[in-house]
């Protein structure tokens, strides 16, 4: 009655990839080893004695002689350094031609497509900071009911709203219409709907945010699904994998809250595959360029692993990995390409693996377990 659990540290990047400069990253991006440098170093004792000290140097985590888990550093194969692709990466998806950009804001085709889909013509239109935006543009949006529109240098379209001036149901709606007008060549992978609360001066996001992905190609999810496994989806996951092979799934108020759904699931399954995406490392502490946010969540999430395990069964397995990097030390305040760790907990005695080939080793280890290919 094999149950596998796997925690996406979602941003937790080990080291530049060599081909990062093509991505528009500065030279030195690593995202745990940088701040665990900046905040003078990481207490981080189980992550230590599972093996990510192994993988690079993090000041606080020495490298473990013998290190508990497999532990490796996996090299994105796919085009990209988002969400979407890293995941999709992570289940089998390899993304050969990157999904659009818009370093300039949408054009005026989008817009109009957008504005008549709300009745109003959106403030903003330009990459930005989701918290900085709706400071700048927050009192207006809330005067005027304009709905605030942004993108990154990821492929989103996101679309901020204060829930007193927008109801969530209207919000979601305009999201999941724009999800549909944004086809080839303008097929975003994401469209993220932002709510936000407070006044001028003190707005502050919701946990209400919903993202409404690009339909997925059949995954390992899939595979799994077809198999009998359930896969239990915590945080964004559903949302990433438009609920493909997906059989529950729950949403959560931040890290703590993903963990402890974690745990809930661990109590209640004899078998299947929890997936859970721990989103804060990225939205609250790398894209806000946050540093020392960013160590005491790392540290926070050290201090569960020893529940983690005196929660597994013989034959269950549990990994620890990320989607892409988002170093808080880096400029400006985008993800960062990055290798991302792969700590691996199971039966088998650790060992270090060294550099793995593409992100689907998650993929193909949870298969694996459950007895597929």
């Amino acid at each position: 009655m094999t149950r596998v659990v796997t925690i996406v540290l979602d941003s937790g990047g080990v080291g530049a990839l060599p081909d990062s400069g093509d991505f528009g990253d500065a030279p030195g991006a690593n995202t745990i080893g940088n701040v665990a440098r900046r905040n003078g170093g990481l207490h981080l004792p189980n992550f230590a004695r599972l093996g990510l000290g192994n993988l690079t140097t993090i000041e606080g985590v020495a490298p473990a002689a013998e290190p508990r888990a497999q532990v490796a550093r996996l090299r994105e194969r796919s085009n990209g350094k988002d969400t979407i692709t890293g995941h999709w990466e992570m289940a089998g998806i390899i993304t050969t031609v990157p999904f659009p950009t818009y370093p300039e804001g949408f054009p005026q085709e989008l817009i109009d497509g957008f504005t008549a889909i709300t009745g109003k013509v959106p403030l903003g239109n330009k990459p930005a900071s989701g918290t900085e935006i709706i400071d700048e543009l927050g009192d207006e949006h809330m005067k005027t009911g304009r709905p605030i529109l942004y993108t990154s240098a990821d492929s989103v379209f996101q679309v901020a709203a204060h829930e007193g001036i927008v109801p969530l149901p209207v919000l979601y709606d305009w999201c999941e219409r724009a999800r549909q007008m944004l086809v080839a060549p303008h097929n975003v992978n994401r469209v993220i709907a932002r709510p936000f609360v407070g006044e001028p001066g003190s707005f502050a996001r919701t946990a209400n945010r919903r993202d409404y992905a690009i339909e997925p190609p059949p995954s390992i999810l899939d595979s799994l699904a077809a198999r009998g496994v359930e896969v239990h989806a915590v945080g964004k996951i559903c949302d990433i994998y438009c609920g493909h092979g997906i059989a529950s799934t729950v949403r959560v108020q931040d890290n703590r809250d993903a963990m402890e759904k974690a745990f809930d699931l661990l109590d209640r399954i004899d078998r299947g595959f929890i997936f859970v995406n721990l989103n804060d490392f990225d939205s609250k502490y790398g894209h806000r360029r946050d540093v020392r946010g960013y160590g005491d969540a790392l540290e926070a999430l050290d201090a569960l692993i020893p529940r983690l395990e005196s929660m597994l069964r013989p034959g269950d397995e549990a990994i620890f990995t990320a989607d892409h990097g988002c170093d808080p030390t880096a400029p400006g305040s985008d993800h960062t390409r990055e290798f991302v760790p792969f700590v691996h907990l199971s039966g088998r005695p650790g060992a270090e693996l060294g550099i793995i080939e593409g992100m689907d080793r998650v993929g193909t280890t949870v298969a694996a377990a459950f007895g597929g290919p």
